[in-house]
């Protein structure tokens, strides 16, 4: 696959003035303004931070002895806490488990201003990912999971009824968990609202995500679902059939060192990448998805929202595990780049 060149960005709208980025403020009072509710599938992120100075005497492994440990808000909940980050108001429904690693993700939603209502399901573990990092690298992943019940997401979904009154845009994050198993009538209830619903989406099944405003899978999502592609043209033609075929308004394919790609009717734009230096590049997803949210709910034309989305992705790379970005932080990359 080839990538675009840097800093190429292509718009084309048979018959229509182009939509240009650039044409909306990136304005952090405005975010204060903007109401999200998050749905999802969320998860406790646990990193084990240590030294490695020696391999095991019993495997040819290293030993990595453990110095400190943090615990940070995982999958939806991530993309909650960046919107929140960003200053939004910001309400998340999901399932955990009724167990110590469900309360204390609800303490760190708590303390970053997520309003998170946390259906508990005795039968289950609360998600946990597991990361263990020496000599600043990730070393080994361990996840622990299972799948809620269907009382448990029944329930869910009339608080997500309620809820949607009191929001401006949805975000539904989805890591193939079981929390959005009633996800196609969410996406209805939400547009018989007229409420826009953005997805980040898992798996082979698109069709799942049938009228959302806007699907962005990343590249590997992509290739799952349409197969794989020989250049930019076939790309293109793969990914605006997609589109129609789910009567999506737009698709966002996430492209990791190669940018980001808007595909809408008629039209593509594209962003090339703008991280300085990766470091990490685990919750980006979050980041991208949740900064779009955020920029539509006070009305920023997509392209615009795409092209922010993209500054914070760069930014949120350069940081170590699940992060978030921050306002001045996005203003900085956003002025840098003239």
């Amino acid at each position: 696959m080839k990538s675009m060149p840097a800093g190429t960005q292509q718009e084309r709208a048979p018959g229509d003035k182009p939509e240009a980025a650039g044409s909306f403020a990136f304005d952090a009072d405005a975010l204060q303004r903007a109401r999200i509710l998050v749905v999802g599938d969320v998860m406790l992120d646990r990193y084990w931070f240590g030294e490695v100075s020696r391999i095991s005497p019993e495997a040819p492994v290293p030993v990595v002895a453990v110095t400190r440990t943090e615990e940070r808000p995982g999958g939806a909940a991530n993309a909650a806490r960046n919107a929140a980050a960003l200053g939004a108001q910001v309400a998340l429904i999901s399932v955990v488990g009724s167990d110590p690693a469900g309360e204390r993700l609800a303490q760190l939603l708590a303390a970053e201003s997520v309003q998170a209502r946390l259906h508990r399901d005795a039968s289950i573990d609360t998600t946990v990912k597991l990361r263990v990092i020496g000599r600043q690298q990730q070393l080994l992943r361990i996840d622990f999971e299972t799948t809620p019940s269907h009382e448990v997401l029944q329930g869910k979904l009339a608080d997500y009824a309620e809820m949607l009154e009191h929001c401006d845009v949805v975000l539904m994050s989805d890591y193939g968990k079981g929390g959005l198993a009633h996800i196609s009538q969410m996406i209805e209830l939400a547009a018989g609202r007229g409420r826009r619903v953005l997805v980040d989406p898992k798996g082979s099944d698109f069709t799942r995500y049938r009228g959302a405003a806007l699907v962005t899978p990343n590249r590997a999502e992509l290739r799952e679902v349409v197969g794989a592609w020989r250049d930019e043209r076939e790309l293109e033609a793969k990914a605006q059939q997609l589109r129609r075929d789910l009567g999506v308004g737009a698709l966002l394919v996430t492209r990791s060192e190669e940018g980001m790609t808007l595909y809408r009717e008629g039209s593509v734009r594209h962003e090339a990448a703008r991280a300085r230096e990766v470091y990490d590049v685990s919750g980006a997803g979050d980041t991208v998805i949740a900064v779009l949210a955020v920029m539509t709910a006070i009305g920023a034309p997509l392209p615009e929202a795409v092209r922010i989305a993209n500054h914070a992705a760069g930014v949120v790379v350069g940081k170590l595990g699940t992060a978030v970005v921050y306002p001045d932080e996005l203003q900085r990359s956003i002025d840098d780049d003239g």
